[in-house]
């Protein structure tokens, strides 16, 4: 009698951490605030270090409210094309139609058919149209809307010429989805500037080369793609990650390979992590936070492979980052200069600079939501430049 009551009360104690530990609760509205949020140990690869964060308190979330962009270009749900083709996608629901424009390298046209709302991060990358494209903002976009205009910055120079109608998502190009890296996303959503994303990319295409070739000369070069030099003869980025000795070297640093990416998902949904920190060559540059696991889940092949790729760079070493190291990093306050933007009863993004860090939050408006989708915080110099830029 007594062992029963003492598994019972066992089975209680271990169903109300349970509790505690599916009921987290997204961010409030106002100051980006990361004091609800805890740093765990670390997954690391080589000088790619991932620190779990998980939240401390909260609310259970509805699973899959929001579509995202690989999923609605993939099923034809969500269109992009460039900005002349707007009246192809203007929908007949009487009104005045938008004025014709020409196509232009940072404005794209987007238009959710999909039920349910469009999320869209700062950094994922649509491909074809006359250039490649890297979305600048965190956005969302109601379900069944109107064509809008997204701001989008090209990351392939020199190129103008249409390749395709429509663009697609790198998903649909290769089986290895992914984003612009942190050196170049930084770039998209702090200074906004084509120039700097232009020779953001460059570097960051030389800096693939670079890792790529000791490789390339084993297996006996890759003439076709040019390893070395100029670079892997594409001034694409999407083009340059999926070059087959990069694509290889990403996924060696991003876990080793697509199964060990997975077992750390799983690791991370065990957990019930809403996000990472991320340190490379043993410096804090980076964390991304969503509002549930289930989101971060579906984000978590793109995002790691663009932290591997960052961890690329060459760089100066520093002793390994700790936990407490992620935790203070997370902990900084984020009161500062602050901006925001969005759509009344949408979205509001909002950015704040201080002296260490500028964070971004996306906070959904649309009803039953009200809270923060995702977090980006940056590790910034006291001159407003992205810490792996000036190493």
């Amino acid at each position: 009698m007594r062992a029963r009551a003492t598994v019972a009360i066992a089975w209680v104690l271990a169903s109300a951490v349970l509790l505690a530990t599916y009921q987290g609760r997204p961010v409030a509205a106002g100051p980006i605030e990361s004091s609800g949020y805890k740093v765990l140990k670390p997954i690391q690869t080589g000088q790619l270090t991932l620190f779990p964060i998980v939240q401390t308190r909260g609310r259970a979330l509805p699973p899959n409210q929001f579509l995202t962009l690989d999923e609605g270009l993939k099923s034809g749900e969500v269109e992009v094309t460039e900005a002349g083709r707007v009246r192809g996608l203007q929908r007949s629901r009487g009104g005045t139609l938008p004025t014709y424009r020409g196509d232009q390298v940072n404005t794209l046209v987007l238009v959710n058919h999909s039920r349910r709302p469009l999320l869209l991060l700062a950094g994922e990358i649509v491909t074809g149209g006359k250039q490649d494209r890297v979305i600048a903002k965190d956005r969302i976009v109601p379900a069944d809307a109107e064509p809008i205009d997204l701001s989008v910055f090209c990351i392939e120079h020199g190129r103008w010429t249409e390749s395709s109608e429509k663009f697609g998502a790198t998903a649909q190009m290769t089986s290895q989805s992914f984003m612009v890296q942190p050196a170049v996303r930084q770039k998209a959503m702090v200074a906004q500037d084509q120039q700097q994303v232009w020779d953001s990319v460059h570097g960051a295409i030389e800096n693939m080369a670079v890792a790529a070739a000791p490789q390339a000369s084993i297996t006996g070069g890759l003439n076709s793609e040019r390893v070395g030099g100029s670079a892997l003869g594409t001034t694409s980025y999407a083009k340059a990650m999926q070059t087959g000795v990069v694509s290889a070297k990403v996924d060696e640093a991003s876990a080793g390979s697509a199964e060990s990416r997975e077992q750390a998902l799983a690791t991370l949904r065990q957990e019930h992590a809403v996000g990472v920190v991320v340190a490379v060559h043993g410096e804090v540059i980076w964390a991304d936070m969503f509002s549930d696991t289930e989101l971060l889940g579906r984000y978590w092949t793109k995002l790691v492979r663009s932290y591997a790729a960052e961890a690329l760079t060459a760089g100066h070493e520093h002793k390994p980052a700790t936990v407490d190291d992620a935790q203070r990093f997370l902990n900084v306050s984020d009161h500062g200069r602050e901006a925001s933007e969005g759509e009344v009863g949408v979205y509001r993004y909002r950015e704040v600079k201080s002296d260490n860090t500028d964070s971004f939050a996306l906070e959904a408006l649309l009803p039953d939501t009200g809270y923060d989708v995702h977090i980006s915080k940056l590790a910034i110099t006291n001159t407003g430049a992205f810490v792996r830029s000036v190493r």
